[in-house]
């Protein structure tokens, strides 16, 4: 995506200020081969992405498993390193930030993971895991500290004696909720939501949804929310953003995504969201062949291969996001 494409796209998204953009994001895994391992290709996660989240907005991101929606969180995380591309936060170019420096910025970025059995220390006692952030950055003293997660605790719905138990004795929808307050221990500006319900059972899923609503209007935080389940990004994001194959192909606010999608690739997915009553099913739309590899991505449209309305173009022409509707991006030949 060229420089000028990428400014008209963020410009377009800055309605009012923005607390990220990202410009360019490439994520690549080398790939190592022969006797000496030298560097024979590369896994394309994320290619060329670019977006913008405003202050206090949720931006929800979905497509398939393997489409680089969790590279890209953790990416902009500096979990891993970014390939090329920037990443600005809160004004301040994040992307090359080392040690200390990238240290001191993780303050106001945290990260809510997918998994709430892997993601906590399970010989650590909840008080620990929750209060070790704040541990880091601040001299409070034992007192206050307690003090402070006692409370942050009983926000996310957890007891008060929870702060002297182990993981172990927690269920799946407790640990993620512990998983939430030492995400909020430094009430920190932006959390990204990976997958943050997908492990919970259906049941505990909402009211894990709704705790993150109600956190996200007191403590004034916006999210980036990753998830592969449309019925749940709906529910919880203002602007929704479809990414294949390491590619944003569609970013628009959530009404205007689900009501009228204009990417044939968002247009498969919306039609898979299941529907109770017969008279608002619409047609299935089934797509045919498997995604393509991201070590060896097809030429042209990355959707190409599986399109049901592909042109001859689409293997030759990268199509680049492009506004069609106010506030509504598509990257595809139709409409480019």
């Amino acid at each position: 995506m060229s420089k000028t494409t990428v400014d008209n796209v963020l410009e377009k998204e800055n309605g009012s200020q923005n607390i990220l953009e990202i410009q360019n994001l490439k994520t690549y895994y080398p790939i190592k081969g022969g006797f000496f391992k030298r560097t024979v290709g590369n896994v394309k996660a994320v290619d060329d992405v670019s977006f913008a989240i405003k202050k206090g907005e949720t931006l929800g991101l979905v497509g398939e498993s393997g489409c680089g929606k969790s590279t890209t969180g953790r990416t902009i995380l500096r979990l891993l390193s970014p390939t090329s591309g920037k990443i600005i936060f809160d004004g301040k170019d994040i992307t090359n930030l080392t040690g200390k420096t990238l240290r001191l910025a993780r303050r106001d970025f945290q990260m809510v993971f997918q998994d709430p059995y892997a993601s906590l220390n399970p010989k650590q006692m909840v008080g620990d895991i929750v209060s070790e952030p704040i541990r880091n950055f601040s001299n409070k003293s034992l007192k206050e500290l307690k003090e402070e997660i006692m409370s942050l605790l009983k926000k996310v719905g957890l007891p008060e004696d929870a702060y002297y138990k182990y993981p172990h004795e927690f269920s799946g929808g407790q640990r993620q909720r512990i998983g939430i307050a030492r995400a909020l221990a430094l009430k920190p500006k932006l959390i990204i939501a990976d997958e943050p319900v997908s492990a919970l059972d259906v049941s505990v899923q909402s009211q894990v949804l709704n705790l993150l609503k109600e956190l996200q209007d007191e403590f004034d935080l916006t999210f980036l929310f990753i998830a592969h389940d449309l019925s749940v990004v709906k529910h919880m994001s203002d602007r929704i953003g479809v990414m294949y194959l390491g590619n944003l192909v569609e970013i628009a606010d959530k009404d205007s995504l689900y009501a009228e999608p204009l990417h044939p690739y968002t247009q498969a997915l919306i039609s898979a969201i299941p529907e109770p009553d017969p008279r608002k099913r619409k047609e299935r739309i089934v797509l045919q062949g498997d995604v393509p590899s991201p070590a060896n991505p097809p030429t042209g449209c990355p959707f190409h291969t599986r399109c049901p309305v592909a042109k001859e173009e689409c293997s030759k022409v990268k199509p680049t996001l492009k506004e069609v509707k106010p506030g509504h991006q598509v990257a595809c030949i139709l409409y480019n």
